[in-house]
């Protein structure tokens, strides 16, 4: 049935490879700011690992360099540039955003549609970044970022896909030669030298990039209305004991964390909502009942840790509080000896491009 859409992909993939020709050209201008600027994003809808990645990034960068995160909100109810400020809610600037603004306090989260106003108006901030990390923009072409991340799904690398709507492509693969960097996330935690040799051979990769390959290293349990200096067990009491897990996710992708899950109990249970699902009562209660009807006494609910920021509102923590939620925080980690050599490669552009910004010491925008 899908190839009953092939027309359609046909001319979205054709719009979309013309106005990348147009940004190619110069017929329509991006902005290039005289300051460190990374761009994290991928070619497919759908979860590669955009938000922990950034994360990495910003544990990288913040012990030099004073970071701000520009996100477009996806789902916000707010509208134009927005910084995020001690106030400011999960439907003010989003779930990634918001997950960003409370873990790393040390830094700027922003939303706004348009990249290029919003990066000004950073720039105009009394507390101006050193660095901006630009969150879901590898098609953003408006900005022309000086270092350009791409991650690419390791289970999906090698598969045949196609442009959207037949496939799940947001632009033709040809689009991969704007990236600077190219991550397969996901990758199995141990990787076979071979089986990275055969991934490497199939991957077309200009001079100016290197690969890189991640994978994700999965943290404790963390209760979900836990409080400073409250004692909560570990991952693997309720593994040892042998619980039963109810997974809710609202997310892209939750394979991941489900294949994780299922290596430490044969008793898991699944219940999906669409990604960046706003969640009501009606789906607390869901939650509550599928809960419920679980057999035994020895169970838990786990989900991610940025379905949390979604799940974060006065009227479903009431109800939450008393339920056995919690949640999986995820990090990156790199194989072998790739983390120094990512490392080095992402601090040498930063640090490069930063020496380059003082001699010039302007924040007005070259355009090219």
């Amino acid at each position: 049935m899908r190839f009953l859409l092939f027309p359609f992909s046909l001319i979205y993939g054709s719009i979309v490879g013309l106005r990348n020709l147009l940004y190619d050209t110069g017929l329509l201008k991006s902005v290039q700011f005289q300051m460190p600027v990374i761009s994290v994003g991928n070619l497919t809808v759908g979860g590669t690992g955009k938000t922990p990645h950034i994360e990495y990034l910003i544990r990288l960068l913040s012990k030099e360099s004073r970071i701000a995160t520009l996100s477009r909100g996806y789902k916000r109810k707010s509208k134009g540039f927005l910084l995020a400020t001690p106030a400011t809610k999960c439907e003010d600037i989003g779930d990634e955003p918001m997950q960003f603004h409370q873990k790393f306090s040390e830094i700027q989260v922003a939303v706004g549609e348009d990249r290029v106003a919003a990066i000004q108006a950073l720039l105009h901030e009394q507390k101006r970044p050193d660095v901006i990390l630009l969150d879901d923009a590898f098609q953003h072409r408006a900005v022309k970022p000086g270092h350009s991340i791409l991650l690419m799904e390791y289970d999906k690398v090698l598969k045949e896909d196609y442009v959207l709507p037949m496939g799940s492509l947001r632009e033709w693969k040809s689009g991969m030669r704007r990236a600077d960097t190219i991550v397969i996330s996901k990758s199995p935690s141990i990787l076979v030298p071979i089986e990275r040799k055969r991934l490497l051979e199939q991957i077309p990769v200009f001079p100016h990039q290197e690969i890189f390959f991640s994978y994700y290293n999965y943290g404790e349990f963390i209760r979900f209305n836990s409080k400073p200096g409250m004692i909560s067990m570990s991952s693997k009491y309720y593994i040892d004991m042998r619980f039963s897990i109810l997974l809710v996710t609202g997310i892209a992708n939750p394979a991941s964390i489900e294949e994780h899950l299922k290596r430490q109990t044969d008793k898991l249970f699944t219940l999906s909502f669409p990604d960046h699902h706003d969640y009501t009562l009606q789906d607390v209660e869901k939650i509550n009942k599928a809960f419920t009807e679980m057999t035994g006494m020895n169970k838990i609910i786990v989900t991610t840790e940025k379905d949390t920021m979604r799940l974060r509102k006065p009227e479903l923590e009431e109800v939450l509080k008393n339920m056995p939620l919690f949640y999986l925080p995820i990090k990156v980690a790199f194989h072998h000896n790739e983390e120094q050599k990512f490392n080095q490669r992402i601090l040498n552009y930063v640090r490069k491009d930063q020496a380059n910004n003082n001699v010039h010491h302007t924040a007005n925008p070259s355009y090219s």
